[in-house]
């Protein structure tokens, strides 16, 4: 667990071991008694805690800022569809493959927690991302 999160903090994972619910809340717990990198610990179980709750409030998400940053390629996706641009133009537009956009826009979803382009874009709007 130590080389996990040794690996994972500096990456700003998050989704990673709070996606694993309570089983892993319980090794956290365990690792943040024994100080094990305590405040990347205490981070990971206050979002566990807020998930396990339900909420998912965005006043709670921009206190945070996000759980797991976007990338800054991901900030230039997401500007991008604002302009409601497909993902064939997005791509053109940033020269890279539409297979590549389309995981930006998937891992964009993931962080901001939506379904949709017009969610993203308004999750982001209310996060002060665009």
């Amino acid at each position: 667990m130590e080389r996990a999160l040794s690996l994972a903090e500096p990456e700003g994972y998050v989704r990673a071991f709070v996606g694993e619910g309570a089983p892993m809340g319980a090794l956290l717990r365990q690792a943040a008694a024994r100080g094990i990198r305590l405040d990347y610990v205490c981070k990971l179980l206050a979002v566990l805690e807020d998930e396990t709750l339900g909420e998912r409030r965005i006043g709670r998400l921009a206190a945070l800022s996000l759980v797991e940053p976007l990338s800054e390629r991901e900030l230039e996706v997401l500007r991008l569809l604002t302009t409601h641009l497909p993902s064939t133009e997005i791509a053109q537009e940033l020269v890279v493959s539409v297979g590549t956009v389309r995981s930006h826009i998937k891992h964009i979803y993931g962080k901001l927690d939506v379904h949709t382009r017009a969610d993203a874009v308004q999750r982001a709007t209310e996060l002060g991302l665009l």
